[in-house]
């Protein structure tokens, strides 16, 4: 579910890098403040696109200051704070907590049990803070573990939910804009799930845990149909953001949509195609 909504770092200029990690710094500030260090070991790229995402697209003010980072502390690192963070950093915490669960579930990860539980506080607050947004993700997560431990293999269906899950996440409030920035969460997390999938297809052939391409893998032309799902998943994923009258760190948020998510095929292909 996580590390796959990056940058392509060697697309960017130096300059919005530089803006890209004051944002990454700025949410592992916000869950610092919100959730302690237990919070910030949740931290991921992943989210900083919406973070990025919200505040082009909405008014508020941001800041920008020099902190210096119990991590690098002997570096100052630029990060910023608005309140476009402190929601992102919310919706990290929640997306945290089931990715944990769900590992407890499919693979028996003791540790994922373990953080789930030290943040079952914090889901709580979120439940009351967001009750109509958990409810519905909740909800989805159910529908999506039920299909898989049913070994459901529609993967139109599987990656539906978890594209729907992304797009209650990304919808902020309701506006105008609402629909584009659904419709952009949902078919980012259509990508997402596939791709997921299509990494771990070799791990969970092993296991024998349950994988929705396991019956499609040995098919002919079965990498150029999963680069086919994922392309039109990426492109409409696109079309949704270009939708949005976004200015601000506009290539920043290209360059993931259009180059960064697909860095992990690369890396996919790249190791079957060693192997072969």
């Amino acid at each position: 579910m996580f590390g796959y909504i990056t940058i392509n770092k060697p697309e960017l200029k130096i300059k919005e890098f530089d803006e890209y990690m004051a944002y990454y710094c700025g949410l592992c500030t916000a869950l610092r403040k919100r959730y302690g260090f237990k919070g910030q070991l949740s931290l991921s790229y992943d989210l900083t696109f919406l973070a990025m995402l919200l505040t082009g697209l909405y008014d508020g003010r941001t800041e920008d200051e020099s902190c210096k980072c119990i991590f690098h502390p002997m570096d100052k690192k630029r990060r910023k704070e608005n309140k476009f963070l402190y929601y992102t950093a919310d919706m990290n915490i929640l997306l945290t907590y089931y990715k944990c669960r769900d590992d407890w579930a499919d693979e028996r990860k003791a540790v994922g049990a373990l953080y789930a539980g030290s943040l079952h506080k914090q889901y709580e607050n979120l439940k009351t803070k967001y009750p109509v947004k958990t409810a519905a993700i909740e909800e989805l997560f159910r529908s999506l573990s039920q299909a898989e431990a049913a070994e459901v293999d529609d993967i139109d269906f599987l990656s539906g939910r978890f594209g729907k899950i992304l797009s209650e996440v990304f919808a902020y409030k309701k506006d105008e804009w609402e629909e584009a920035v659904r419709r952009t969460g949902f078919m980012l997390g259509r990508f997402i799930y596939i791709m997921d999938a299509y990494e771990d297809l070799e791990k969970d052939r092993k296991r024998g845990t349950f994988n929705p391409f396991k019956k499609k893998a040995d098919n002919p032309g079965f990498d150029e149909w999963i680069k086919d799902i994922l392309t039109m998943a990426a492109s409409s994923c696109a079309e949704e953001f270009e939708k949005l009258p976004v200015i601000e760190n506009v290539e920043i948020l290209r360059n993931i949509l259009y180059s960064g998510i697909w860095n992990r095929y690369e890396a996919v292909l790249s190791s079957k195609n060693k192997k072969r």
